[in-house]
């Protein structure tokens, strides 16, 4: 493996929409959600540690997830888990690992990923990246990775490609972007699914060091002048202490609407191998085995009789689950909740803003 290749995997959102089962304290990257005997973190990690040295991979997370990144990832180095103390969007998450990185290896070239994606065809992704690590050491332009569109998805953002400007990486194609489109309507997901522009935004980026570094002190000037002053403290005692006074004066900004949305530097890697963003229950729905009747149902005792469509998940594994005569709803039993509700992202939504604005109820967030 190349020594200069590097993974910065984001693990800090709290994935309110994975509610009862995803918590504050305990968030859905550090969950076994899929019932496989992994967190997402821990295959998110592996997935990477076939494509970089697993020395050369860095976590960024809150401060409160410091215990259970160790927990779940025992050989991490401490240096390699950054923490944040507050929320500020993935713009200040980039920032701190690349100067940090900077510091120490300023001709490393970088995927910046999320913690909580699923990945199906392991060895086209493995090629995918390669080439695309390989594409960006060999120019200062920033690449994300595109998934062919399979239906005119609403949950997912959009990039369109320019077809004037393309280049090809062995058998991987890529292209200038030319917009990218936030989540869209469905009409609107329908017209970009017909015109064969418009990929999928997968989250995935990757570039050289110097290349995000350049472009983050043109785009984002007030994110990265703070972060600009911490020679002297990345890797050593003092870090935590800059970062926090950091953290207090940072802008909360995605980058891709930081950084993405406004260099000229964008391009997009193509590929169409298996990929999901598990960003709610509805997308672990469509992708987790059903039963005849297409429920999806985890429960030692069970007794089951016209359910269709439905998710039913019971976490105590002695307890008898009853379900009859429902179709399209969630069921999930937890220690302290019991969810009983429509299948639907937008039901999950409602009710976690509903809990957090109401006195002594937001305890269970």
């Amino acid at each position: 493996m190349n020594h200069n290749h590097y993974c910065i995997i984001m693990a800090g959102g709290i994935g309110s929409r994975f509610w009862p089962m995803s918590r504050q304290s305990r968030p859905k990257q550090f969950i076994d959600i899929l019932g496989i005997g992994k967190t997402f973190l821990q295959m998110t990690f592996e997935r990477y540690a076939q494509i970089v040295p697993a020395e050369n991979i860095l976590i960024v997370t809150a401060e409160r997830y410091r215990d259970l990144v160790k927990e779940q990832l025992p050989s991490m180095p401490d240096e390699n888990i950054l923490l944040e103390p507050y929320k500020r969007n993935t713009a200040p998450c980039v920032a701190y690992a690349t100067y940090k990185l900077y510091k120490k290896n300023p001709k490393a070239t970088v995927i910046v990923a999320p913690a909580d994606h699923l990945i199906l065809g392991d060895a086209q992704f493995n090629d995918t990246m390669r080439a695309a690590l390989k594409a960006a050491e060999q120019s200062d332009r920033l690449y994300t990775i595109g998934i062919e569109p399979t239906r005119p998805e609403t949950n997912y953002g959009y990039i369109q490609i320019n077809k004037a400007f393309s280049e090809k990486v062995g058998t991987h194609s890529s292209f200038q972007v030319k917009t990218f489109t936030e989540k869209p309507n469905a009409e609107l997901a329908k017209v970009f699914l017909e015109t064969g522009e418009f990929f999928w935004n997968s989250g995935m980026f990757i570039w050289k060091l110097q290349s995000i570094k350049d472009e983050l002190e043109r785009c984002l000037p007030e994110v990265t002048t703070l972060f600009h002053g911490g020679e002297d403290f990345y890797y050593t005692n003092g870090e935590a202490a800059f970062i926090r006074r950091v953290y207090e004066d940072c802008p909360a900004i995605s980058i891709d609407y930081g950084v993405m949305e406004k260099t000229q530097k964008a391009w997009v890697f193509l590929s169409d191998f298996g990929w999901t963003d598990l960003g709610t229950w509805e997308s672990v729905y469509e992708q987790v085995p059903k039963d005849d009747a297409a429920n999806v149902v985890s429960a030692e005792v069970r007794m089951v009789d016209e359910v269709e469509g439905s998710v039913v998940l019971e976490t105590n594994p002695g307890k008898l689950v009853v379900a009859r005569g429902f179709e399209k709803m969630m069921v999930v039993d937890m220690p302290d909740v019991l969810l009983v509700c429509r299948r639907d992202d937008k039901t999950i939504k409602d009710i976690v803003t509903d809990l957090t604005v109401k006195d002594k109820i937001d305890r269970y967030l």
